[in-house]
């Protein structure tokens, strides 16, 4: 763990400050303390109509963690209504902000994003704009084993974790994927269909009903490398893609985008044992699979099932290591897709534990 470097007797103190583009920086104190300031960014990304401010207590706790190693910086340059704009336009400014904070810290070798829900799917976009191919050549394969200098980088730095918090990676329309639809028919359609009145491209891009803004939906173009960008490739490139998902009680994102599963691979799971972890009730480590050249890529006019199976198929064929999370019994458990975040101080004795397991398994 990070202390390893740090004196017994130094408090861990952890400094903050507003970024030259609006975000928020966090590291440690005893930085000052050592002969190199620490070498791995941590990109913490907020979710739709968010700000910097709902990673405070992650990023706090992370660089209690890890004083020697790490600098975390809050991303804030989609913040608020600009979440509305659309996945791919914030996928383009995030990576732009990345590459800002890149070059103003030079020591920089290491890069991992930690991201809530919606700011999954825009990490995702973002990571395919910032990757640089190994040796000037695309990975073609993403799940077949690669020599490390093979990886390909993230403008020039190793990547380590990439990690989701209750993010759609499947997407919002249908089959119950929202769960605050209820799984009715009726209110899923009529939902795809004036979603983009309440949250704008964004919202077209999570029900998939952007087909006539280019053929093809985004989610869809995501599962491939498309279009100049590499978007398999990055992830690929990342030594541990994690998702964190609600098995339940989140009313915003279902179980299954969530943890990017069939309904059939739903898992059953029980209460939880550890008391290390109370609300971490299930963990899978999903190998890569059905690999070989693009994802198969539908018409606009497909039904819907074909198309989360395809993205089903399509992400799962870079490894994945799933943990399911519960708060079924927890009196904030109305605010599961918030509490799984710690979003708000007030909920840190309920997903602190998610956050200490994020800690506990991180690469540094």
């Amino acid at each position: 763990m990070g202390h390893e470097a740090i004196a017994d007797d130094v408090e861990v103190e952890v400094r903050s400050e507003e970024s030259a583009d609006g975000g928020l920086d966090k590291w440690s104190s005893c930085g000052d303390l050592l002969s190199s300031p620490p070498d791995h960014l941590v990109v913490m990304v907020h979710g739709i109509l968010g700000s910097a401010a709902d990673w405070l207590f992650g990023a706090n706790q992370f660089v209690k963690s890890f004083p020697d190693k790490i600098f975390v910086h809050c991303s804030e340059c989609n913040m608020h209504k600009l979440t509305l704009e659309g996945v791919d336009t914030m996928g383009e400014r995030l990576a732009k902000e990345v590459v800002d904070v890149i070059n103003n810290k030079p020591e920089l070798t290491k890069i991992s994003f930690v991201a809530h829900s919606v700011g999954g799917l825009v990490a995702r976009y973002a990571i395919g704009k910032l990757f640089t191919p190994p040796l000037g050549k695309v990975v073609e394969d993403p799940d077949s084993p690669v020599k490390e200098e093979a990886r390909g980088t993230l403008c020039g730095l190793e990547a380590m974790n990439f990690i989701t918090v209750a993010t759609p990676h499947l997407g919002s329309r249908g089959n119950g994927q929202v769960p605050f639809l209820f799984g009715f028919a009726a209110f899923e359609t009529l939902a795809s269909r004036v979603v983009h009145w309440i949250f704008g491209r964004t919202g077209k891009h999570l029900f998939l009903t952007d087909n006539n803004e280019g053929g093809i939906p985004l989610l869809l173009q995501m599962i491939n490398d498309h279009n100049g960008l590499y978007f398999m490739s990055a992830l690929q490139a990342f030594r541990r893609r994690v998702v964190y998902a609600n098995t339940g009680c989140d009313h915003i994102v279902g179980w299954r985008t969530s943890s990017i599963r069939r309904n059939s691979d739903l898992p059953k799971w029980e209460i939880a044992q550890s008391k290390i972890y109370p609300h971490i009730v299930y963990e899978e480590h999903c190998t890569g699979s059905n690999a070989g050249g693009d994802a198969r890529i539908s018409s606009k006019n497909c039904e819907y099932d074909m198309l989360e199976e395809e993205m089903v198929t399509g992400l799962s064929r870079v490894s994945w290591e799933k943990v399911d999370v519960s708060f079924h019994s927890s009196r904030q458990r109305l605010a599961a897709h918030s509490v799984i975040q710690v979003k708000y101080p007030f909920m840190e004795s309920e997903g602190g534990d998610v956050i200490q397991h994020m800690i506990d398994h991180f690469l540094t």
